[in-house]
C-alpha cells in the first residue's frame, strides 16, 4: 500500500510538473523511478518469491498428514472344482469393497538438514534484498546521470544561442561597415554563414535534449510525450576521498555483498548434502479403514461382509549405504561452487578497486580542470569585450573579432563537459561504495 501511494503521488507530482513547468528535481526523478521503474519491480518480484519461501520455511519442521479413500464396486462371474470333486458355479456375483485411511509421516532427524535449509533460505531472502538494493543503486545511476546529461545539453544549448547573438551583433557590425565603406562584402557573408552554423548546433542541441528527455521518461515509466525541464546547475561534491571509499567497499559496495552472499550460501548448500549421509529417522502413523460386502459367494468358508479398523504407528530409520556416489558427487559439486563464489568475490573485489581507483584519478582530474575552466572562462569573456569594442572602434579586424568570439564558446564548451564529467566520476564513486541511495 505504501508502495501505490508513492507511485500516485509521484504520478501526481509529474502530471504538475507537466503543466506548470517546473522543474524537475533531480531528488523528484529518483522518487519516481523508484516507484515505477520496471527493472526495480522485477528486482522486487524475485525478492518477493524468496521471501515466500521463507515464510513457509518452517512447516518443513511439520508432519505430513494425507488421506485415501475409495470404493469398488465388483460383478464376477465365480466357478470353483474342489478336489473331491465337486464343482460350485454363480454367475452375477456382486460385492463392493470401500477403504479410507489417515496417514502421517513425521521427519524427527534427518542429518539436521531442514534447520540448514530454513538458514540457507533465511540467506536467500537477503540475497534478494541486496538484489534490489543493487538494482537501485543501478538504476538511479543512469538516472543522474542521463538527468545531468539533459543539464549538460541545456548549458550548451544557452552557450549556442550565446554564440548565435555575438554573431548576430557582428553581422550587423559587419553590415554597417559595409555600408559606410569600412568593412568588405567577406565578412559580412562570413558573419552570416557562422549564424547559419550556429542556428544549425541549435537545432540539433534541442533535437538531442528531446532524445534525452525520452530516455529519462523510460527510466521513470512514465508516457514519452511528458514534457519537463530539468535544473540547468549541475552540483559539485568535492569532499570525497579515496580512503574513505575503499575502507568501505567490502561493507558497502552492492556487488561485493552480492557476492559474499552467494558465498554463505554455498557454504550452506554443502552442508545440506553432507547431512545426506546421516541416517533419516521418522514417526510413522495410520488409520485405516477396510470394508467388504458380499451379496453373495461361491464358498461357504467366505464371508459375506468383512470389515477391519483401527490405529498402527511406528518409526522408520532409513541409513544411507550405497547410492552409487550420488551423495559424493553432490558434495563435491557443492564444494566447486563454492571455490567459484570464493573466485568471483576475489575477482569482484579486484575489478572494483580498478574502478575505483580509476573514477577517483577521473574525479580529481575532472576538478583540476574545473577549476582552469572556471577561471579561464573570465579571462576569455574579458578578452572578448575587449575584441568587440576595438572592433567597433575600428582598431581591430574582423578576423580577430570572430577568433576571440571562437574562444568564447570553446572555452563555455570545456567547461560545460568538465563540470559534467566531475559529476559523472562523483557518481561512479557513490555507486561503487553504494550511497547512492540509503
Amino acid at each position: 500500500m505504501r508502495l501505490k501511494n508513492i507511485a500516485l503521488a509521484c504520478s501526481c507530482l509529474i502530471g504538475f510538473i507537466a503543466k506548470a513547468q517546473r522543474p524537475l528535481s533531480v531528488e523528484e526523478a529518483i522518487a519516481t523511478s523508484l516507484a515505477n521503474n520496471y527493472d526495480i519491480q522485477l528486482s522486487r518480484n524475485d525478492s518477493a518469491l524468496a521471501a515466500l519461501d521463507y515464510a513457509f520455511a518452517d512447516y518443513a519442521f511439520y508432519p505430513r498428514l494425507n488421506a485415501n479413500g475409495g470404493v469398488n464396486f465388483n460383478n464376477n462371474n465365480q466357478k470353483q472344482v474342489l478336489a473331491d470333486g465337486t464343482k460350485r458355479e454363480s454367475k452375477g456375483v456382486k460385492s463392493n469393497v470401500a477403504t479410507a485411511s489417515l496417514n502421517l509421516n513425521w521427519t524427527l532427524f534427518d542429518g539436521l538438514k531442514m534447520f540448514i535449509t530454513r538458514r540457507r533460505l533465511g540467506q536467500m531472502v537477503e540475497l534478494g534484498e541486496l538484489q534490489i538494493k543493487n538494482q537501485v543503486i543501478a538504476s538511479v545511476a543512469d538516472l543522474m546521470r542521463t538527468y545531468y546529461d539533459i543539464s549538460r545539453q541545456q548549458q550548451q544549448l544557452k552557450a549556442v544561442e550565446e554564440q548565435m547573438q555575438l554573431s548576430s551583433e557582428r553581422l550587423k557590425l559587419a553590415q554597417y561597415k559595409f555600408e559606410v565603406g569600412t568593412g568588405t562584402k567577406s565578412d559580412v557573408l562570413q558573419a552570416q554563414i557562422d549564424y547559419n552554423a550556429q542556428k544549425s548546433q541549435q537545432l540539433t542541441q534541442q533535437t538531442n535534449i528531446l532524445k534525452l528527455k525520452e530516455q529519462l521518461n523510460n527510466l521513470l515509466a512514465i508516457p514519452l510525450n511528458n514534457d519537463f525541464t530539468v535544473l540547468d546547475t549541475i552540483p559539485i561534491h568535492t569532499g570525497l576521498t579515496l580512503d574513505s571509499i575503499q575502507g568501505s567497499l567490502t561493507a558497502t559496495n552492492p556487488q561485493l555483498l552480492l557476492a559474499q552472499k552467494s558465498l554463505d550460501i554455498a557454504g550452506l548448500a554443502l552442508q545440506e548434502r553432507r547431512a545426506e549421509r546421516l541416517p533419516t529417522v521418522s514417526f510413522n502413523s495410520a488409520y485405516n479403514f477396510n470394508r467388504t460386502d458380499n451379496k453373495s459367494v461361491v464358498n461357504p468358508f467366505q464371508p459375506l461382509f468383512s470389515q477391519n479398523k483401527g490405529l498402527n504407528y511406528g518409526f522408520t530409520a532409513t541409513i544411507p549405504i550405497f547410492n552409487g556416489y550420488l551423495t559424493r558427487r553432490n558434495i563435491r559439486a557443492a564444494e566447486l561452487d563454492i571455490q567459484y563464489q570464493q573466485l568471483a568475490y576475489k575477482r569482484n573485489l579486484a575489478q572494483i578497486n580498478t574502478s575505483v581507483a580509476t573514477a577517483y584519478r577521473d574525479y580529481t582530474l575532472y576538478q583540476q580542470t574545473l577549476l582552469l575552466e572556471e577561471d579561464n572562462i573570465k579571462l576569455v569573456r574579458e578578452n572578448l569585450f575587449i575584441a568587440q569594442e576595438r572592433y567597433r572602434l575600428g582598431v581591430t579586424t574582423f578576423l580577430e573579432m570572430r577568433t576571440a568570439e571562437q574562444s568564447l564558446a570553446d572555452a563555455t564548451n570545456r567547461l560545460i563537459q568538465a563540470r559534467y564529467n566531475t559529476k559523472v566520476a562523483e557518481i561512479e564513486l557513490l555507486r561503487l561504495r553504494g550511497d547512492l541511495v540509503k
